[in-house]
């Protein structure tokens, strides 16, 4: 069993889909029924697990899914490329106790930097789409034993 698509909840479908576009993310599909019905699927670069957006497709309030991950293996090159994509990105950063990195950008816990010797797992950046939905990128540059 694999995880394969994530409704995200959004308010505006076609500046949703423009954002994910312009950070690269491949258009998989844009299908519209009728006025009551439209779905987008995105994904992301490299990515086997897609994103879906639109009309009818959950009664989730737009900007409510936070702590969605993006794993990269270099967070410093990952954090330029959102930018320069047009993505408001926090600073690099990792934590000073568990679970920081589900803190808003400026909370306690959120050290700046990449972790001491740039362990596999330890460093984030985080950014949210124009509703608010909020993403966490994380560097891991070797998985633990079991996670391929």
């Amino acid at each position: 069993m694999k995880l394969e698509v994530v409704v995200v909840p959004v308010s505006d479908v076609d500046r949703a889909k423009q954002f994910y576009k312009a950070l690269g993310w491949r258009e998989d599909a844009d299908f519209v029924a009728d006025e009551d019905f439209r779905i987008v699927q995105l994904t992301p670069p490299g990515s086997a697990g897609s994103i879906q957006f639109g009309v009818g497709v959950t009664s989730a309030a737009p900007g409510s899914l936070r702590g969605m991950y993006l794993v990269v293996d270099d967070i410093e090159a990952a954090r330029a490329e959102l930018a320069e994509r047009g993505a408001t990105v926090s600073e690099i950063f990792h934590e000073a106790g568990l679970g920081a990195r589900f803190r808003p950008v400026g909370a306690a816990g959120r050290v700046s930097g990449p972790s001491p010797e740039r362990q596999t797992y330890g460093s984030f950046v985080t950014f949210d789409d124009p509703d608010g939905n909020g993403w966490i990128v994380q560097e891991i540059t070797t998985r633990l034993p079991g996670r391929e």
